[in-house]
């Protein structure tokens, strides 16, 4: 049997109603927080606002960068960090799916160091405890970065895909409320739903892969 290690640092929150808990649970982590979004759009709006709400009831100073895009590139994360540099954050909020906790998680490296994100890779100089504290919040069942260490994107110029893989950046907190995953379009559900299974089932099919 082969041996293996396996570290989740990460605390989760899961259950219905979860989202109420966030204001408390981000000012556990910093009192002036950048929550990092996709566009509001039509059914995510109202759980921004939400999340705002509840940010302001426990002390939280917030400023929102919604500009996050599917697979998400170094512009993209240099804009969010540039956002964090200004409003002084102390803690880094992502909501949303894989893009957005990926960027929020990259932006709290790049909010504290020297350079870009992309300066950080897996295979470069690693990010130090400086990294804001990432929370992290999942809207959709697909890619699970809410509890990684890792942060994808795509360097603009280039176009070439890579990531940060690091333990500084798994997020604090992961809340997983399944009342989220109700508001999404049908087709984000089953393509992300297919994400999750595509993820368990390639477990299997790796000649590597671990026990667990």
């Amino acid at each position: 049997m082969n041996t293996f290690a396996y570290f989740q640092p990460t605390d989760i929150r899961f259950g219905r109603g979860m989202i109420n808990e966030v204001g408390k649970i981000v000012s556990s982590n910093g009192k002036r927080c950048l929550l990092v979004t996709r566009p509001a759009g039509d059914f995510l709006g109202p759980l921004f606002d939400q999340i705002k709400a509840s940010l302001e009831e426990t002390g939280v100073d917030c400023a929102h960068f919604d500009g996050v895009i599917p697979n998400p590139t170094t512009d993209c994360v240099t804009a969010g960090a540039n956002i964090a540099k200004e409003f002084h954050a102390d803690v880094v909020l992502g909501v949303g799916g894989g893009s957005s906790m990926d960027t929020a998680k990259a932006i709290a490296v790049e909010a504290t160091h020297a350079g870009t994100a992309w300066d950080y890779l897996f295979f470069k100089t690693p990010p130090t405890a400086k990294t804001l504290p990432i929370i992290a919040v999942s809207t959709t069942s697909g890619t699970g970065s809410q509890v990684t260490q890792v942060a994808v994107m795509t360097e603009t110029q280039t176009k070439t895909k890579s990531a940060i893989y690091n333990s500084i950046v798994y997020p604090k907190v992961a809340i997983v409320d399944p009342d989220l995953m109700r508001t999404l379009p049908r087709h984000i559900t089953a393509s992300t739903g297919f994400d999750a299974f595509c993820h368990a089932f390639e477990s299997y099919l790796h000649p590597a892969a671990a026990p667990y």
